[in-house]
């Protein structure tokens, strides 16, 4: 029995539509908005840090405003220390590893 082959028919790739040299600057500009934007709001909100750390207080109101500080040690070495020099000596070192302070400012409704 001969096997028949059947002819298939491949679509051409058609052309799409070009992009505009203005889709392209409305990218470029929103981009540069966008990276305007995150400076102002950087800006303000070190500014309100700033000011809550000094004291200031927050008007009654639906927002509030407050600092959250987190600490945090990064002792990956830890299981090493502590099976190579015990574990009452890593407790010692952990104590007196001074931990990584990040503060952020929550603004919630």
């Amino acid at each position: 029995m001969a096997t028949a082959t059947v002819p298939q028919v491949v679509p051409f790739r058609q052309p799409t539509e070009s992009i505009t040299q203005t889709e392209l600057s409305l990218l470029l500009s929103l981009k540069a908005r966008a990276r305007e934007l995150e400076s102002q709001i950087q800006e303000n909100e070190e500014l309100l840090k700033t000011r809550l750390a000094s004291g200031a207080e927050v008007e009654s109101g639906l927002l509030r405003a407050f600092l959250k500080t987190i600490e945090r040690r990064s002792v990956a070495w830890k299981a090493v220390v502590e099976r190579e020099l015990g574990e009452d000596y890593a407790r010692r070192v952990l104590a007196a590893t001074r931990p990584d302070t990040f503060t952020h400012l929550i603004v919630t409704a």
